[in-house]
């Protein structure tokens, strides 16, 4: 390793500019950032759990800080050398200080994490040097990675299908037929790009591939969902097959941490080859390091009173939920946020981000929600980022909710309002039609105002917060008793219903009626105006056993059993299936420029009950139907929508005269695989003036006049 030639020359004096390392003719630039330090020591190891330093350097502040930026530069060593520091300064808790002298720390703008053997966050909470159990940051060339000319696809959101996936969760277990130093890696996801490409999806959301603190959980539990951060620039070193030990998230790698990020890039690279993008999801709202009984790793032992933020009495304010925020309209961090999002667009090529608790970013540095958020509006106008799909959870854990009205330009939300109406209507609730009218049309009510596109909103009904599909369909109740918090973590606001069975069952009425909720759950989902998103395992009946808060579960309850795939054959087609038909609904849209407002005038969409043009939006009602044209006005659209117990008819409108069209069934989830979705030209022909829909289901029917809606139909 480069550090062999550790002592042979003496450090010069560096430059401030990057921060993080760069590697350079005859050694490596040093640069952190640090306002309140003392005195800052960088430490050169030979392997991540050497017990101590192979060389310290002491910075000099006259000779190797430059205003609040300390730097140094280390002759005669280069990518791969393993590196921290140690930061020297006041302990005053009461000011925001809590420098500790004996920490080994992470460089905030570290590109690869070593991570040794036994890594143990009690070591960084308690007193004193714990270089042995201490994640190390490591130096790396951007530039030493061949491309092959791959780039960011810039996939228009009208085009795109988002499905939510954990890297881990998706090939550990061990059914997923790989090898097993594949399972649970970034390797694994790219030998299931084949059945990715068949679901028809077109971009995996990957749940955080930051490094994380897998022990950042309750005694006898992991940190499986990876949202606990401790570097922002770092991919998560277990996630990849060169680790010794892929057996577990909480035993991370001893392994030859720059192949890591060449096994995360093979995995970008494979994906784009396959047409499909990749989005992170990403935290910048709070780190690892927990509230004021937390380990140090980076933040709180470089400068805690810059990088968060603080109550009055030096207490770290809590808008995550998780004991920390992130200080993210501090110019400083600011520039981290940018930076690092940069940095996985350029040197990482990846395709956008799904930004964890995002309404924290418009917080000022005192917590009050502003307006115009300095580091939302750097995003959104950021030239880098241009063409970047950027998506918000437009919500955070101390009550702010900015759905519909999350800040800038550039920006999608994910919708939590589309969940919780559709799962109301397809329950059977009162009051929910109306609702559901607005959601099926992209939520004008909540979008309309503002020039916004008809993807603006990222539809979901299941998601990893939360029950899968399968769970929303059989559990009234949580069941996290696992989770070893009495039950009392996770929502309590399911809108879920078990269709009269509490959990498994062997019930064959019980289980039709499931299955037909979930294709309603999906045909709604999918078919609706937006940017629709499934979760892992959906289309394949996944369940975690009624646990809607698995973040600490890193085994079977959340690993993806591909054996599903057989026993669900016909749910799996019907996604499939319904990915085809959005496409042909979006094949002939011949402008995807439209504002919500202008497509939904376009498309010249009408509302029914039962009857024509007479839509029951009382508060007893459980049924909608719409009529809508593509904007080419040569393929009609009827969807019938019936969340009542009972069948019910429903009067069809009339095609226009001469044209020698009829009415094709091409969905009802009330029949079984694979009469429940059929291609076109293979659908029943529907006569007549009314249509029955079973209860509980959903039926779509399709009429192509001439034209080239027409002929996209019949292909």
């Amino acid at each position: 390793m480069a550090g062999s030639q550790l002592g042979r020359r003496e450090p010069a004096a560096g430059s401030p500019h990057p921060l993080g390392t760069m590697p350079q003719f005859g050694g490596v630039n040093f640069s952190v950032y640090s306002r309140h330090a003392t005195q800052l020591e960088l430490l050169l190891y030979h392997h991540a759990d050497d017990a101590r330093p192979a060389q310290v350097i002491k910075l000099d502040a006259r000779r190797h800080r430059t205003w609040h930026y300390w730097h140094v530069f280390v002759p005669g060593i280069g990518p791969g050398q393993i590196y921290a520091w140690r930061a020297h300064g006041p302990f005053d808790p009461l000011h925001g200080h809590r420098f500790d002298g004996d920490k080994v720390l992470l460089d905030p703008y570290g590109r690869a994490v070593a991570v040794p053997g036994a890594p143990r966050r009690s070591a960084a909470q308690a007193a004193g040097a714990n270089d042995a159990w201490a994640l190390k940051s490591v130096v790396v060339d951007d530039g030493a990675y061949d491309w092959e000319g791959d780039h960011p696809l810039r996939r228009p959101f009208t085009s795109t299908v988002i499905y939510e996936a954990h890297v881990r969760g998706f090939t550990r277990h061990p059914s997923s037929g790989l090898p097993a130093r594949h399972r649970g890696t970034y390797a694994g996801l790219v030998a299931k790009i084949p059945y990715l490409v068949d679901l028809g999806i077109t971009a995996v959301e990957l749940m955080p591939v930051f490094q994380f603190d897998p022990e950042d959980a309750p005694r006898g539990l992991v940190n499986y969902w990876g949202y606990a951060p401790v570097s922002f620039f770092a991919p998560h070193s277990a996630y990849a097959s060169t680790s010794a030990t892929n057996t577990a998230s909480t035993t991370a790698s001893t392994q030859r941490p720059l192949q890591v990020l060449d096994e995360f890039r093979d995995m970008v690279k494979a994906l784009h080859r396959a047409g499909l993008e990749v989005i992170l999801d990403v935290v910048y709202n709070h780190s690892a390091e927990g509230d004021e009984r937390g380990p140090t790793y980076s933040l709180r032992g470089l400068d805690n009173a810059t990088y968060y933020m603080l109550e009055a009495d030096g207490r770290y304010a809590n808008y995550s939920g998780c004991g920390n925020t992130l200080n993210g309209n501090h110019p400083v961090m600011r520039r981290l946020i940018i930076d690092s999002l940069r940095y996985w667009v350029q040197v990482m090529h990846v395709d956008g981000f799904r930004f964890d608790l995002a309404a924290i970013l418009s917080r000022d540095e005192d917590g009050l929600p502003q307006a115009r958020a300095p580091v939302i509006w750097d995003i959104d106008s950021d030239p880098v980022l241009a063409g970047t799909k950027l998506i918000a959870e437009a919500w955070d854990a101390a009550g702010l909710y900015q759905v519909g009205d999350f800040a800038g330009d550039h920006w999608k939300e994910w919708n939590g309002r589309f969940r919780d109406d559709v799962r109301s209507f397809v329950r059977g609730d009162e009051h929910s039609v109306p609702a559901l009218a607005d959601r099926l049309f992209g939520s004008p009510s909540l979008y309309g105002e503002t020039p916004r596109e008809p993807a603006q909103s990222i539809n979901f009904v299941t998601s990893h917060d939360g029950f899968t599909l399968h769970d929303l369909v059989s559990y009234n109740s949580k069941h996290n008793l696992a989770n070893g918090e009495g039950n009392r973590d996770g929502g309590d606001d399911n809108r879920s219903w078990n269709c009269g069975v509490e959990g498994e069952t062997d019930d064959p009425e019980v289980l039709a009626l499931r299955l037909r909720q979930m294709k309603n759950l999906l045909a709604i989902t999918v078919l609706s105006l937006g940017t629709p998103m499934l979760l892992m395992g959906d289309e394949m009946g996944r369940s975690q056993q009624g646990n809607n808060n698995a973040y600490g579960q890193d085994n079977e309850t959340s690993w993806l059993d591909w054996t599903l795939l057989q026993r669900h054959t016909g749910l799996q087609r019907f996604v499939r299936g319904l990915i085809r038909v959005r496409n042909l609904r979006e094949s002939v849209q011949s402008d995807h420029h439209l504002t919500l407002a202008e497509l939904v005038a376009h498309v010249k969409a009408q509302l029914h009950g039962v009857r024509l043009d007479a839509p029951d939006l009382g508060p007893e009602s459980h049924s909608l139907a719409v009529t809508a044209s593509s904007l080419s006005g040569d393929l009609l659209m009827h969807f019938a929508l019936n969340a009542w117990r009972q069948p019910l008819d429903f009067e069809l409108p009339p095609l226009p005269a001469g044209s020698g069209a009829a009415w094709r069934r091409i969905i009802d989830t009330a029949q079984p695989s694979p009469q429940d979705l059929c291609d076109y030209a293979q659908a029943a022909t529907v006569g007549g003036s009314t249509h029955t829909v079973d209860a509980r289901s959903i039926v779509v029917l399709f009429a192509a006049i001439a034209g080239p809606g027409a002929d996209a139909a019949a292909g």
